[in-house]
């Protein structure tokens, strides 16, 4: 029955030339959130996600900061260096249609909150409170506190020890980002199921061991591998205008003798442009020995990349202390930190634009599949002007140079702290 009302309400509204909606993303289940035009600063703007406007917002007539280091002290009334943002009140869908309900579900919650971060991205905190009407707002103010989305200020116990609990929340940019209200709620988030345990920091840290001929180490077993062809990252990118797909590589490809991953990975290496970087130019045997391996390596995961669904590039996103570079890192490798391992292989899919997508996907990736990540090592050929320059733009820092016994690399560092504060997320 929702599904039916929405694909109705979908067709009254397609039906209403005058309504310029905007579209503003693609959940990653598929759902399409839109929003209504601003006519009227003061007329709240309608949130629909498939053609349902489940909520509506608007601007009320003040800014807040979010104070904390200065609480308590001299500079709390007048840290201006703070940023004040708009307060935002959020309320639900039956405020202008008494026919429709008063409650949001998480899920709609979420959906709406991914358009307010992709619309106000600039922001490092989005002020809101909730309309008394929605008969769930408990519910819902929990919700968003216990999953870390949102937070209060901080308040003083007056004299009687009473704590004052101010209506407004503060939605938090770089929580929202991390995948806060996501996994345990609902189906929405960008990981898919298969890691969604890693996600929650539910696989134990027991020690294991790698012996290859480039490294000798213990490390934390790493979990399980994600079935062939599945996939496991999904996110809409309003930069591009399309979504961003990661699937674990295909080899068997059902029963073919050639999948699809593999016979555009043969081709890919096989480019000239490809193979400078890679060096890997070669028959198919070589290149499905290749793909074998790092299928059966614990520590490497990889996966093809994609726009909508066509196939445009290749992943390796491993674990660094069982990588040859652990080596080379200056204060050596940590348990968690994750390394990366790209190609472009479609000419029509590069650009600064689409690079930094992708590149800003394999760290938020990287840093979703468990929370105990705290850098990104990156280590590109030091006369690639183009993976470095995409690299900075992502939020990486050359850590330093340094020399492999085949190549002068590189050393590029992600942490995931600056890397959800910058917010590359919702460009």
């Amino acid at each position: 029955m929702e599904n039916a009302s929405r694909r109705l309400q979908a067709v009254q509204r397609a039906l209403t030339p005058e309504m310029q909606w905007e579209r503003v993303l693609v959940l990653p289940d598929g759902a399409k959130v839109d929003i209504s035009p601003e006519n009227d600063a003061k007329e709240p703007r309608k949130i629909a996600i498939d053609g349902e406007v489940v909520c509506l917002y608007r601007t009320l007539p003040r800014s807040l900061s979010l104070v904390i280091s200065a609480i308590g002290t001299e500079f709390e009334q007048i840290a201006d260096h703070v940023p004040k943002f708009p307060l935002l009140e959020l309320l639900p869908s039956s405020t202008l249609d008494a026919s429709k309900t008063s409650s949001l579900s998480i899920a709609d919650l979420w959906g709406a909150l991914s358009a307010l971060h992709t619309l106000l991205y600039t922001q490092e905190t989005i002020p809101i409170v909730l309309y008394p009407a929605f008969s769930n707002k408990d519910e819902l103010t929990t919700y968003l506190l216990r999953s870390g989305l949102a937070r209060r200020r901080h308040t003083l116990p007056l004299a009687t020890q009473t704590v004052i609990h101010e209506p407004e929340l503060f939605l938090l940019r770089a929580a929202f980002w991390q995948g806060a209200g996501t996994i345990g709620y609902h189906q929405r988030g960008w990981l898919r199921d298969t890691l969604s345990l890693n996600a929650r920091g539910f696989f134990p840290s027991v020690q294991s061991f790698t012996r290859t001929p480039l490294v000798i180490t213990s490390h934390p077993l790493r979990p399980p591998k994600p079935r062939q062809g599945e996939l496991v990252y999904k996110k809409y990118w309003p930069s591009v205008g399309q979504t961003l797909e990661f699937t674990y590589f295909d080899l068997e490809g059902n029963g073919q003798e050639v999948s699809k991953h593999l016979e555009a990975f043969h081709r890919w290496h096989n480019d000239e442009r490809v193979n400078r970087g890679w060096g890997e130019a070669g028959p198919m045997e070589k290149h499905r020995e290749y793909v074998k391996n790092m299928l059966a390596d614990p520590a490497v995961l990889p996966l093809i990349m994609s726009w909508d669904g066509e196939l445009m590039g290749y992943a390796e996103i491993v674990w660094i202390k069982e990588n040859h570079i652990s080596q080379y890192i200056p204060e050596g490798a940590k348990d968690w930190d994750r390394g990366l391992h790209v190609l472009v292989g479609e000419e029509k899919f590069r650009g600064l634009a689409r690079s930094k997508a992708w590149m800003s996907s394999i760290h938020h990736f990287s840093f979703l599949s468990d929370p105990r990540t705290e850098r990104v090592i990156g280590e590109p050929k030091a006369n690639n002007p183009g993976i470095i320059k995409v690299s900075l733009e992502t939020g990486m820092h050359v850590m330093t140079l340094f020399d492999f016994p085949y190549k002068r690399s590189v050393m590029t560092w992600n942490p995931r702290e600056r890397f959800f504060k910058l917010d590359l997320l919702g460009e």
